[in-house]
């Protein structure tokens, strides 16, 4: 009796081993090499000109964003009156960041998954200013053909964009 109850565990555990690979594997999946379309009424080249009151601040970030299918690039013009980093990378108060990742819309809200990058498009790993991981959320306050207001989820300030060129949505090979 005691080999069959051997024998009875051995398949049990073989049964559950076999089970348990199966759900691992099976809720694993690759991301696509290929851009999905994303969101239609963001597609193109959007700027924002100014920042209420921005004479008055001490620092501000003018910004540009272009939104590929569901890529989402962006240009950070930083502003700032006090240096508040190192003397090399102060650059009389005004200075260029980059960013680029995905995105998606969920609701009324867009959310970044995206990377610090050098002006050539490669990652930042050090250097001057910001590196790492853009995360940004953002509130779709407003949008129309030509005019889109973002509210950033970690900032007061609205971000009104205007609308600069027009993209349409090619899906292509990620990061090309």
């Amino acid at each position: 009796m005691i080999p069959y109850q051997n024998k009875h565990k051995n398949t049990k555990a073989y049964l559950l081993l076999t089970i348990g690979m199966l759900l691992l594997f099976g809720s694993c999946k690759f991301n696509s090499e290929m851009q999905t379309e994303g969101a239609s009424y963001l597609q193109g080249e959007w700027k924002q000109d100014s920042i209420q009151n921005q004479d008055q601040m001490l620092q501000f970030t003018l910004t540009e964003f272009r939104f590929t299918c569901d890529s989402i690039y962006a240009r950070m013009y930083v502003h700032a009156k006090t240096k508040q980093i190192a003397d090399s990378c102060y650059n009389n108060g005004s200075w260029i960041e980059h960013a680029k990742g995905l995105y998606v819309v969920r609701g009324d809200s867009v959310i970044v998954d995206g990377i610090y990058i050098k002006e050539n498009g490669k990652q930042k790993l050090s250097g001057c200013y910001r590196q790492g991981q853009y995360l940004p959320r953002f509130k779709v306050a407003y949008h129309s053909k030509d005019s889109l207001v973002l509210e950033n989820k970690f900032d007061q300030r609205p971000i009104i964009l205007r609308k600069t060129k027009d993209v349409i949505c090619v899906p292509k090979k990620r990061w090309q």
